[in-house]
């Protein structure tokens, strides 16, 4: 069984697309506007993945003085001032930044799915990215996790994904 999964992951990684856009001289964020919108709730989870974001963009040359962010009360308001923030045409990207723990009711399903799905719809309806950097995990040490922890850190993640969706669209556009 150990060998068939072996050789299994083999044959996928020789067939998965190989390609696609390559970003010569790194991931550059000089220049570009960018908004990160974050939720206040479970703030000792978002706290961290925002400054983990800043931190992120900082060191890909985005100054600093540039970046909007905007604090929202929960996930469940992210889609929202996305969207908003995406139809003004100021903004190359949005980050949108935030951590859904679950519970012992259905809340977090309700939650994270809307969130999730409202996410999407303001980056299909506007066309400006919004990067889904939101936490859904199961406890808080999941969370923690993903913060700096064994998980790597999602908001540093989320700024790099900010960051080479707007070198890609721009490819697309043929700029």
């Amino acid at each position: 069984m150990i060998q068939q999964a072996r050789w299994y992951s083999a044959v996928l990684e020789d067939s998965l697309p190989q390609g696609g856009f390559s970003l010569e001289g790194g991931l550059d964020a000089a220049g570009m506007r960018l908004a990160v919108v974050t939720a206040r709730f479970n703030a000792h989870v978002t706290g961290a993945l925002y400054d983990g974001c800043k931190d992120e963009l900082g060191a890909h040359s985005l100054d600093l003085a540039t970046l909007t962010s905007i604090e929202v009360p929960g996930c469940f308001e992210l889609p929202l001032v996305a969207k908003t923030l995406a139809e003004t045409g100021d903004y190359d990207a949005i980050v949108c930044l935030g951590a859904i723990i679950r519970g012992d009711t259905p809340h977090f399903d309700y939650v994270s799915s809307e969130t999730a799905s409202g996410i999407q719809r303001a980056s299909l309806d506007t066309g400006v990215p919004v990067i889904f950097g939101v936490l859904t995990t199961d406890n808080e040490e999941q969370a923690l996790a993903r913060i700096g922890g064994v998980a790597g850190h999602k908001g540093r993640e989320a700024a790099l994904t900010a960051i080479e969706m707007v070198h890609t669209m721009r490819r697309i556009a043929g700029e």
